[in-house]
């Protein structure tokens, strides 16, 4: 269980999250709803342990992977590189299996700079899924994607996270995606921001 206790967040003097509690169980997917700049992504670095410059306490499992707004990948690496370089205990059927589930095998050879920017999404979900997280954090992962490829992204990701059944941040700025993919929805509001729970599943 992920277990989030901000008292509060500034930069500077400036308050941006009020108190923030938040569980998320194995095989749950919470969604954050906010419009920009509401402070979306600093939760979530709090959230994920790359700023620990708060007020609180955040307990979450070791093994956790974060899928960014960008892709970011090593220009200089291959596509099966980028998958392997953090999980280098995987063998090459298994990472070449990966790619299949996301359907970028044939891509394997190739480097970031030859994808577009909807399979540089596929390997980044590759990458986040090849360790079997207990902790999935997504920031906006969608975003500038047109319509029919975010769809296929979507429906991509509903299927790994079904069975891998890891605890899941869906961070959005998007109703429709965060209705696909969360069992349940927060919104992100305020100043300093606060979260409310919007709706959840089965309620």
């Amino acid at each position: 269980m992920i277990k989030v206790d901000v008292q509060c967040k500034s930069f500077g003097e400036t308050p941006v999250l009020g108190k923030v509690s938040l569980t998320i169980e194995k095989g749950e997917t919470v969604a954050i709803l906010g419009p920009s700049g509401i402070g979306k992504s600093t939760l979530l670095r709090i959230i994920a342990g790359i700023d620990d410059d708060y007020h609180g306490t955040v307990v979450r499992p070791d093994n956790m992977a974060i899928v960014f707004q960008e892709p970011t990948l090593l220009p200089w690496r291959s596509v099966i590189q980028n998958l392997t370089l953090l999980h280098p205990d995987l063998s090459k059927s298994n990472a070449t299996e990966m790619l299949e589930r996301v359907g970028i095998a044939d891509k394997s050879g190739l480097f970031p700079g030859q994808l577009s920017l909807g399979q540089q999404r596929r390997l980044a979900l590759a990458r986040a899924f090849a360790g079997a997280p207990d902790f999935l954090v997504m920031d906006e992962p969608f975003v500038s994607l047109d319509a029919g490829t975010a769809t296929a992204m979507l429906e991509l990701t509903e299927t790994l996270i079904a069975d891998c059944k890891p605890a899941t941040l869906f961070v959005t700025h998007s109703q429709a995606e965060a209705t696909r993919l969360a069992t349940r929805i927060h919104t992100l509001s305020g100043s300093p921001a606060t979260l409310d729970l919007i709706t959840q599943k089965g309620t």
